[in-house]
């Protein structure tokens, strides 16, 4: 399956704060918030949800396309994704900008503040999926410069190219109807439980009512697992025990692109979502969100642990 991934590519700087966020607000004094963190460690991580997720997929052995554009910084990234099975063809430098940035604090309880630079993701409208040479399988729209954001999916109306709708932090920023307007259409709704509520909020639909637009809808909840809803079932998809937990970046991501995986390779619903949770969990095991690394081979064994596949998952060992 040729799956296409849109949004942000960044460097992520990851900070850990040795307390706990909750007890340094003042709930009478949010109106005039001054807080400053002093943080015990840190680290420049690669990340970016399109290549996050695209970084999984290629572990699973697949070849994903990211469309991106990135800043005069990115060569020593792109060599890294170029090796690791990614196609970055499609990654346009544009010149005098660095690429996106993340700046984000985790604390003891995994909760995080974190703030985004666009830098060179800001042009990421100035592509067009009109101007691929081949069409895609399956576009993912994730988390990217607002006006790309409504010009990618709007393009998969237009082409009948099935697409991911995964507007991650970008909810905040999203009124009801562009929400709406985007979901409408979309093959998958990608969200975590709070951005569901966002969304709910926003848009007035309930789960029953996003299903009437969307075919697939997947809402994370940590380590609650997921759920997946479609042609009126629910999916209950549990988490696998962590060996430990060090950093939570990215985990949505890899989510994200261990089911993509098995979705490629035409599993059911729940092997895609137990690929999903197990890819997950690798990345909650490192600091950052392309630090963790296996063969196919070590993901079907670790699988089996937890899992029965019915030896289904041994399309991934071709």
């Amino acid at each position: 399956m040729d799956t296409l991934l849109t949004g942000s590519v960044a460097y992520d700087y990851l900070m850990t704060f040795p307390g706990h966020f909750k007890e340094q607000f003042l709930p009478e004094r949010l109106a005039s918030i001054s807080l400053s963190f002093l943080v015990d460690s840190m680290s420049k991580q690669r990340g970016g949800v399109a290549p996050n997720i695209a970084y999984t997929l290629a572990l699973l052995g697949l070849r994903p396309r990211v469309m991106a554009t990135v800043g005069e910084d990115f060569a020593d990234y792109r060599a890294w994704l170029d090796a690791r099975g990614v196609d970055t063809s499609l990654m346009r430098v544009i010149p005098g900008l660095f690429t996106a940035s993340f700046f984000a604090t985790t604390d003891q309880d995994s909760a995080q503040i974190a703030s985004f630079y666009p830098g060179a993701m800001g042009h990421a409208s100035t592509q067009s999926l009109k101007d691929l040479a081949s069409t895609p399988d399956l576009v993912v729209v994730s988390p990217n410069a607002p006006d790309a954001m409504m010009k990618f999916p709007a393009e998969c109306r237009e082409l009948g190219i099935n697409y991911l709708y995964d507007p991650g932090q970008q909810v905040l920023r999203l009124e009801g109807a562009e929400l709406a307007r985007d979901m409408e259409g979309a093959y998958f709704l990608f969200c975590n439980d709070y951005e569901y509520g966002l969304i709910s909020k926003k848009t007035g639909w309930n789960i029953q009512q996003m299903l009437q637009h969307v075919k697939v809808l997947v809402i994370t909840r940590g380590k609650d697992g997921a759920n997946l809803y479609t042609n009126g079932e629910e999916i209950v998809l549990p988490t696998v025990p962590e060996r430990e937990i060090v950093d939570p970046t990215g985990v949505g991501d890899a989510f994200r692109g261990g089911f993509l995986a098995g979705y490629a390779h035409a599993l059911d619903w729940k092997l895609c979502g137990e690929v999903g949770s197990l890819a997950a969990v690798y990345c909650l095991e490192q600091r950052g969100p392309q630090a963790h690394a296996y063969t196919r081979n070590e993901f079907v064994q670790r699988f089996r642990e937890h899992f029965d596949d019915a030896g289904k998952l041994d399309v991934l060992l071709k």
